[in-house]
Formats: C-alpha cells, structure tokens, sequence
C-alpha cells in the first residue's frame, strides 16, 4: 500500500511539472509576440515622431516613413531569427558530435578491453588476434598509443625472460642451429616485436621502450624501428635486424653473435661489452655508436661507416674491416690482429694499422643489392673460430 501511494506521488509531482513547463512555455510565447507586436506596430510611430520633433509632415510621407522604420526592424528582426538559428545548428552540431565521439571512445575501450583479455588466453590464436587488435586500436588512437606500446612491451618482457624459463622454452646454453624461430617458437612473441617496430616509427609522447633482460634468439626485427629502445642483457644471438633503425638503443651487454645487422641504423648506440662475434655489419650506419670492451672478433664491417664511433678496447680481431670508414673513429687500445683491411679503409689520421696486426688483402668489391633477406628458418650458422 505505502509503495503504490508513493508511486501515484510520484506521477502527480511529474504531471504537475510538465503541466508547469507547458504553462511557462505558452507565457514565454505569448509575452515574445506581444513584444514583437509592440516593436512592429507601436515602435515605429514612435521612432519616425522623435526623428521629425514636433516638424509637420503630409500624412503619406509619415506613413512612408513609418513604414520604412518598420521594415528595417523586420529585417533586423530576421537577421536575429536567422542568426539564433544557426547558432542553434551549430549547437546541435556540437552535441551530435560529442556524442559520437564518446560512442566512439566507448567502442574503442571495449574493444582495448576485450583485446587486454585475450592475451591472458590459453590459447595461442586468441592471443595473436588479441595483440592485432590492439596494434589496430594504437594505428587509429593517438590517445592509446602509448599504453598498448607499453602493453607489448610488458608481453614481451614476461614471456620472453632472459635467461629462459619454462618448460617449452629452448635452453640458454643451446646451440643457436638448435633453436627455432621466434615465429615459430613464439608466433605471438613475434607478433607483438612486430607491432612495435611499426608503432614507433608514429610520433611520441613517450621516449625510452624497456625490453631487457629478454630472448629474443632468431628474432625476425628486419626493417623494425626500435629508436630508443632498452634492450640492456637481452640475447639477440643470430636475430634478423636487415635495416632495422636502433638510433640511440642502448645494447649495452647483449648478445648478437651471427646477429644480421646489414645496412641498419645504428647512429648513437650503445653496444658496450656486447658480443658481436660473427655479427654481419655490411654497410651499416655505425656513427657516434659506443663499442667499449665490445667482442667484435669474426665480425663483418665491410663498408661500415664507423665515423665518431668508439673502439675503446674493444676486440676486433678477424673481424673484415674492409672498405670500412674508421678515419674518426676511437680504436684506443683496441685489439685488430688478424683483421682484414684493404686500400679502400680509411684509418685515423696517425694510426699504424700496420703494427697492430691487420692483414691487408684486395677489396671484396661492390656489396649485391640491398635486398631483403629471406627468414632465417633455414640459415645454419658456421661455429666461431672464436670459441675454440
């Protein structure tokens, strides 16, 4: 009983309020046209008596006059009815478009929901198709970009920990032939490195990208942009990085032995302590990069530009320095016996190469085109001379 009493209160009050609003419309309405009649009928009488103060005139020329004064206002009158008009318009606008555009925020933070959930799947499809469906979100949502960049890299960093961990996870002393692709050993690993070498080539709120400490063995980065990236005691031993941008990363203590660096950007880098043995760094932009106390033995820097790079300490012996831009280069006690030079590497102002063991041989020639390499599924890495 008491809560059909209140619901019949209820109504009442509503009823009552729209009866009020109705009532205060009609009025509103009523007083508009009253004024409207008062500044067309009554107003312009009285401005045309002001203008002529007390001055006769024919009846024909005051009723011209009035209706003169009359006309003017109607057209003033209608410039205001058209101006509130479009400002009504515009605001319409304005609210069509803020709610579209939460609508359409709603639909993007159901979607990065949904896709956040599918990375937690068992199932190996799902959470490739979750990670394509954030890379999608951070394409065509400036706002999201960064949280779905620091979402891959977070994927990576906990599926991917250096030294390995887990059962299915190949171990960390294999040899490097033994171990499978990332994309086959980890199709969604590679999926997400993927997605980000391509999100942050897209401007930036954001500098420094924290993949360290990670596996990323027989990685497919070919042509990746990973400027500013932390890959600090990652193993990158034989990974893909054909052009890859890795502009001010910092590699400092990674492993890239047989890694594929052929024509990549290297420019302010940090590679200290790394191992680079065997590492292929034909015609690669190596200026301004850190080498200190890098292994850098049976490494290829044919055609390098190694300009400003530093050397110090560093071991290049065996390594194919021919055609190679050293001549501001920093090779303070760097050790080269058994390097290869040939007429074409400039050495630094002063530098007796000779006397630091460097075999001097005839110049390879033109390097074949820069094209793509293929995956490296089937490349069988020779064993270093180095380890024996």
């Amino acid at each position: 009983m008491e809560t059909g009493g209140s619901d019949r209160g209820r109504r009442l009050w509503r009823d009552r309020l729209v009866r009020r609003r109705a009532i205060a419309a009609l009025l509103a309405g009523t007083a508009g046209l009253a004024v409207l009649g008062v500044v067309l009928v009554v107003l312009p009488g009285v401005v045309v008596d002001h203008d002529l103060a007390g001055a006769s005139v024919a009846a024909q020329d005051r009723l011209k006059a009035v209706n003169d004064v009359r006309t003017t206002l109607l057209q003033a009158v209608g410039g205001m009815v058209v101006l509130f008009g479009a400002y009504a318009t515009w605001r319409q606008l304005r609210v069509s478009q803020d709610g579209l555009r939460a609508t359409q925020e709603g639909y993007v933070t159901d979607r990065f929901s949904t896709a956040v959930d599918q990375l937690g799947s068992d199932k190996l499809e799902t959470r490739i198709g979750g990670l394509h469906a954030l890379w999608r979100i951070a394409e065509h949502s400036a706002r999201d970009r960064e949280a779905v960049i620091s979402i891959q890299a977070a994927y990576l960093r906990t599926h991917l920990p250096w030294p390995p961990a887990g059962p299915d996870a190949p171990a960390a002393d294999a040899p490097i032939n033994d171990v499978a692709p990332l994309e086959v050993r980890a199709a969604d690993a590679q999926v997400a490195l993927t997605g980000l070498g391509v999100l942050l080539l897209q401007p930036r709120e954001q500098s420094w990208v924290n993949l360290s400490v990670t596996d990323l063995r027989r990685a497919d980065c070919d042509g990746l942009w990973l400027h500013e990236v932390n890959l600090d005691r990652s193993c990158m031993e034989a990974a893909g990085l054909y052009h890859a941008n890795l502009t001010q990363a910092s590699l400092v203590s990674v492993n890239l032995r047989h890694a594929d660096l052929k024509t990549a950007i290297l420019r302010r880098a940090r590679f200290a302590l790394s191992d680079l043995r065997g590492a292929r760094l034909v015609e690669t932009d190596l200026r301004d990069a850190d080498f200190t106390e890098a292994d850098l033995r049976e490494a290829n820097l044919r055609k390098a530009d190694a300009g400003g790079a530093v050397f110090r300490r560093a071991d290049l012996r065996l390594a194919d320095l021919r055609g190679s831009d050293l001549s501001t280069a920093d090779l303070l006690q760097a050790r080269l016996t058994g390097a290869l030079a040939s007429e074409n590497t400039r050495w630094p102002t002063g530098f007796d190469h000779a006397s630091t063991g460097v075999v001097v041989t005839e110049d390879p020639g033109p390097e074949p085109p820069p094209l793509l390499q293929p995956p490296g599924i089937t490349t069988q890495h020779p064993p270093l001379r180095s380890m024996a």
